[in-house]
């Protein structure tokens, strides 16, 4: 499995009129995460999308189950599970302290730049091979 952490502080722009960050935010969150994992990986997503391959978003689930507010430090646990194949499946779990605040999902398919669904690159298979083989 590969799994990363990124921190982040809540901007007051994030959030809404009660003072929780709002909803929408947290898919941002997530991105956030997931574009720092394959960094962190060794295989950044704008070298992805050079060489030709894109990932939408197929699907996506948010669990809140308590608020977060401006100025909390928030660091968000992001989880590959399953080696990349044509779909990739990303989990999140964000904390502020030890304090578990939202969980997710997000899945992905390897596009070409036409729409085609196509197989994830070789360089981001031999990254990932090391973190599933025990």
């Amino acid at each position: 499995m590969i799994q990363t952490e990124t921190t982040i502080q809540v901007r007051y722009v994030e959030t809404d009129q009660m003072g929780f960050v709002h909803h929408q935010n947290y898919v941002a969150y997530f991105e956030l995460a997931r574009v720092d994992m394959l960094e962190k990986i060794g295989v950044p997503y704008h070298q992805l999308e050079k060489d030709g391959y894109m990932l939408p978003v197929l699907g996506i689930e948010i669990q809140y189950l308590m608020p977060n507010t401006f100025g909390d430090e928030l660091r968000i646990v992001c989880m590959m599970r399953e080696m990349p194949k044509v779909r990739i499946n990303i989990e999140y779990e964000i904390f502020r302290g030890e304090t578990l605040t939202t969980t997710g999902s997000s899945h992905h398919g390897f596009m070409s730049p036409k729409g085609k669904a196509i197989r994830p690159p070789k360089y981001l298979i031999e990254v990932a091979r090391p973190f599933y083989e025990k």
